[in-house]
């Protein structure tokens, strides 16, 4: 075999499960944000892998939390969005992963930023739209828009 091409192997792909959250801010004016991170070569929402004993509300807020050092002030409970993509990891393994976002309001935008990104900025919907870096963001990002404005 030639050049980096590697079959589909089932017995090579490992599943891993995140959690995540699309945060908001509403100003005392009314007007809406969204928080999105710079991951250094991407634009997303806080995300992270659902620990052993954790509900995948309490890993989201553990992650935005990890991430960010804000708390939510409260996870929106009629919003639960679950994306799926594969990724090869380093071991070269295929891995399926999942990933459920909640939507989750913070009353702070002073931000504290984990090593793991090199900025953050929070936008209204249209410039957050654009800024996401992966169709699956934007696609989240829209149905947390809508779910908002109803």
């Amino acid at each position: 075999m030639t050049g980096d091409f590697l079959p589909y192997n089932p017995t090579m792909t490992r599943s891993e499960r995140s959690a995540g959250v699309v945060p908001f801010h509403r100003d005392s004016a009314g007007t809406l944000t969204y928080l999105l991170l710079d991951y250094g070569h991407h634009w997303d929402f806080p995300k992270g892998h659902v620990e052993k004993g954790e509900t995948d509300q309490t890993a989201a807020i553990r992650e935005l939390h990890e991430e960010t050092g804000l708390t939510p002030k409260s996870l929106r409970d009629d919003f639960a969005h679950e994306i799926q993509y594969f990724f090869r990891a380093k071991d070269k393994a295929l891995v399926r992963k999942s990933v459920v976002f909640f939507l989750a309001e913070v009353a702070d935008t002073k931000v504290k930023l984990s090593h793991e990104h090199v900025g953050h900025a929070f936008l209204p919907y249209e410039l957050a739209l654009k800024k996401l870096t992966f169709d699956n963001a934007r696609e989240l990002l829209r149905a947390a828009n809508q779910r908002l404005n109803e």
